[in-house]
């Protein structure tokens, strides 16, 4: 796990030129972490190991109904600094994709780095509801610098204090250029020209607002890291510079694999996998 190391494993699988930056410990786990993302072609070479420290860890519990409780182990992932940040490394990036930390250092790396990134890097910011909490104010510096922010409907009522399409104004107006809010099994939205619709996703830029309608419902045996998922598929589809009602969509349909299969990974699915479901659901080509 880790919330960007999911999205970044997912984008991997599906062929995406990858790599992530962070800190395990010399333990088993952490060559376990190492091995897994390199399996599916991320760079693993900005990984740093700390010596005599356990690799961070997250304890998930989740009841049938779906709902969750995580109790994080932050370890070596609270050892990171910017010292073992290479920026020019990062600057190649087309996109950077960051989520939150357990600790308040970190939190003040992600800001210092915003501040290094190269303009040219679009930033992609997944806040999760530990940032979130945070409120808009903490975070201001970073959604203004973000192209894409990823947040559920929990968390946007958490950073803002209104609505979906509300919250999702407010942080246009903060400076994000496209909000991506994921809505579970469905919300029932009224959009801003007035028409009721029910949505899984709701997405907004300056210009337009957009959609996922919830299809025949998938058996989820577990919705640990949906939203990660969700990241993944919709940044593929910016990467390859799709619209955005169908980069909702690729996000909707990676998010259906992954709630398949227990954990956070184990049902992301292959490019050939996420074609030929996507072909089903929308009946369009990828």
């Amino acid at each position: 796990g880790g919330s960007a190391a999911n999205t970044i494993y997912g984008l991997g699988k599906l062929g995406v030129s990858t790599g992530f930056v962070g800190v395990v410990g010399d333990d088993t786990d952490g060559q376990l972490l190492l091995q897994d993302l390199a399996k599916v072609g991320v760079d693993i070479s900005q990984i740093k190991t700390r010596h005599n420290a356990k690799t961070g860890a997250v304890l998930c519990l989740s009841d049938r109904q779906g709902k969750r409780s995580l109790y994080v182990v932050p370890g070596a992932n609270s050892l990171l600094t910017m010292a073992d940040v290479d920026l020019t490394y990062l600057n190649q990036a087309k996109m950077l994709h960051v989520s939150s930390f357990a600790g308040d250092r970190q939190f003040q790396l992600t800001l210092g780095l915003v501040e290094k990134l190269d303009s040219a890097v679009k930033l992609s910011f997944a806040p999760g509801m530990l940032y979130a909490s945070k409120g808009l104010k903490a975070l201001r510096l970073i959604l203004a610098r973000t192209h894409v922010l990823f947040i559920n409907g929990r968390e946007i009522e958490q950073l803002t204090g209104k609505d979906v399409i509300s919250g999702a104004a407010v942080c246009l107006n903060e400076g994000c250029k496209i909000v991506a809010v994921t809505l579970g099994k469905g919300m029932e939205l009224r959009l801003r020209d007035g028409k009721l619709v029910t949505a899984v996703c709701y997405i907004r830029d300056a210009e337009s607002e957009h959609t996922v309608e919830p299809l025949e419902e998938t058996k989820a045996v577990d919705t640990t890291g949906a939203g990660d998922a969700f990241a993944a598929g919709f940044l593929y589809g910016l990467v390859k510079d799709k619209d955005l009602e169908e980069c909702g969509r690729l996000g909707n349909t990676v998010a259906r694999f992954s709630i398949t299969q227990v954990g956070a990974r184990a049902g992301l699915p292959t490019l050939a996998d996420l074609s030929r479901r996507y072909r089903q659901l929308y009946s369009a080509t990828l």
